[in-house]
């Protein structure tokens, strides 16, 4: 089974032995602080950490990666355990107000080698990051989102946001106060959810 997970990775040896013990401390903290669902739990190599892998691989070259309303670690930390390898001079930051979760990310980080602050603020209330790479799960809707990036990305970034099924709507409704340019990349994992890949945002 581990096999067949490192094969379908696509990563180095040290960079799978990281995730493993990721994923071990996600299983340890979670019925404590409740990172991911029990039932996503079981399957977290595939809905978590592929997941997560395949945003990474939609980043190209970057130094500053901001990772909003991090919680668990989705899909923030996984990159940064990447970039221990890929990019190693690359800095990430992570914002969860959170405070036990901001403490979660701290021991992944300490344990696993990852490059990375951690900031337990709102993320209205965090000073602007200039990210060439801003990423966020699961956080809330597109139109919400953009207006963290009109905050947070340098003028050249790229946000990388995963959506589910829903998200051509939330496009349409988020173009109505925004412009910007997107590219929509099909999830490896669930055929009728995308990564957007998104550039060039402005009030509309």
């Amino acid at each position: 089974m581990k096999e067949a997970i490192f094969d379908d990775l696509d990563v180095s040896r040290e960079t799978f032995e990281r995730l493993t013990q990721y994923v071990e401390l996600v299983k340890r903290w979670n019925p404590k602080i409740n990172l991911v669902s029990r039932k996503s739990l079981e399957d977290i190599w595939n809905r978590h950490i592929k997941d997560s892998v395949q945003v990474y691989s939609c980043a190209g070259s970057f130094e500053n990666w901001a990772d909003l309303g991090s919680g668990g670690g989705f899909p923030g930390m996984v990159c940064a355990i990447m970039a221990i390898e890929d990019a190693p001079e690359a800095r990430f930051t992570f914002v969860e107000s959170d405070q036990r979760k901001s403490a979660f990310l701290r021991n992944v980080a300490r344990e696993c080698g990852a490059k990375c602050t951690v900031v337990s603020k709102r993320i209205e209330a965090v000073e602007p990051l200039n990210a060439d790479v801003l990423s966020a799960r699961a956080l809330s809707d597109l139109r919400t989102l953009l207006s963290f990036c009109d905050r947070h990305l340098g003028k050249k970034g790229l946000a990388l946001l995963p959506k589910g099924e829903r998200w051509k709507k939330e496009l349409e409704e988020a173009q109505e106060e925004w412009k910007f340019d997107v590219d929509p990349i099909t999830s490896l994992t669930e055929p009728q959810a995308v990564i957007l890949k998104i550039k060039g945002v402005s009030r509309g």
